[in-house]
């Protein structure tokens, strides 16, 4: 068995799957501790787009009954860890690696009720991967009060402590920030979850290009008042959303538009005009100075034209690596601290009774 504490530089894969249902993210990173500052090199990467197969159980898993949901679970540990072991093979990196780190997909997050589950069976990623294995990041913090989420911070803390700020941009738009020496940060808003829906339920595209569809359209003023409206917005942090707040509460709001009476396009247009003023009032209300900008949603040039004008902020997008693996790079990361018995969960975000060490371990 590995003594991690013994290796000076350890190599981590992180997997990330998010609610955006766009595929699985693969990143091998080696981290090392210098004059007590972490540092990481990114040495490859990985994105696998779902097939449609793939996407349909995932999007019906909250629906699936019991005995189909531990097949799925095993099912999807089993393309977790064959992933990763053809990954491994194709960059030739088998014996570089020490540990994989696995988000999971979330199927359930109902924080209030004590449930979240993210699924891929960690004993099938161990098995095919022949590496030990962290998943279940979010359900200590659970189980200790807290909202499971969001845990990219600690990452933001220790990896991209130069920028004020981390905002990803993915299914869901989450903010982290320093405030008065403790890491602060929330899920803001909705970002591409009700747009790529918009695309793929119609348009038959996984999502708008540059957002040129939505840029085509006009602001909705009623939709928009209807969606600024939400009881979401007006909660303190820590807080955290999930496709079942969308399923609930965002998604009855659009359907009222959803007809020969409105254009979709503005919809959409509506929609980011939605999401980038909830964004820059969080970014405006902290004077927070310098963003680093990460997610799919980086690529959207409308709606980062619209984040720019609302913002007071400096917008700061980073290589096209860091864009798009940045949460399977701190995933690996947070794998990491676990076998190390360092915190990886803060409750300064989460809202736990006291920060902790998150995840459990596999062994092949």
């Amino acid at each position: 068995m590995v003594s991690f504490k013994s290796l000076k530089k350890v190599g981590v894969i992180g997997l990330m799957s998010g609610t955006s249902l766009d595929g699985l993210d693969l990143c091998f990173a080696e981290f090392e501790i210098k004059n007590k500052q972490w540092t990481f090199v990114i040495k490859a990467t990985k994105g696998i787009s779902y097939s449609t197969g793939w996407r349909n159980r995932l999007n019906q898993a909250f629906f699936t009954k019991e005995e189909d949901f531990k097949k799925l679970e095993t099912d999807y540990g089993t393309f977790l860890g064959s992933e990763t072991s053809i990954f491994m093979d194709e960059q030739g990196i088998k014996d570089e690696v020490h540990l994989v780190a696995s988000h999971g997909h979330t199927v359930f997050h109902e924080p209030s009720k004590g449930i979240t589950v993210q699924i891929g069976d960690g004993a099938q990623i161990a098995k095919l991967a022949n590496k030990p294995v962290i998943n279940n990041f979010r359900i200590k913090d659970v189980q200790l009060g807290g909202q499971g989420a969001p845990l990219v911070p600690v990452g933001d803390a220790f990896l991209f402590s130069e920028y004020d700020a981390c905002l990803n941009l993915g299914g869901i738009a989450n903010v982290s920030y320093q405030q008065k020496k403790q890491r602060l940060a929330f899920d803001i808003a909705p970002c591409n979850l009700p747009l790529n829906k918009i695309m793929r339920n119609f348009y038959q595209k996984e999502f708008d290009e540059n957002g040129d569809l939505a840029q085509s359209g006009d602001c909705i003023e009623a939709l928009l008042s209807q969606l600024d409206q939400l009881a979401y917005y007006k909660l303190e942090a820590p807080k955290s959303l999930a496709v079942e707040w969308l399923n609930k509460q965002f998604d009855p709001i659009l359907q009222q538009y959803m007809n020969d009476d409105y254009d979709l396009a503005d919809v959409m247009h509506t929609i980011i005009q939605h999401e980038t003023k909830q964004i820059a009032q969080v970014l405006n209300a902290n004077k927070i100075k310098t963003v680093l900008v990460t997610g799919g949603g980086a690529y959207n040039g409308f709606f980062m034209e619209e984040l720019i004008n609302k913002s007071k902020a400096q917008i700061i997008k980073p290589t096209n690596q860091i864009v798009e693996f940045k949460e399977a790079l701190i995933f690996a990361f947070l794998g990491l601290l676990n076998v190390l018995g360092e915190t990886n969960t803060f409750k300064s975000v989460t809202g736990a009774t006291h920060d902790s060490i998150g995840g459990f371990v596999t062994y092949p």
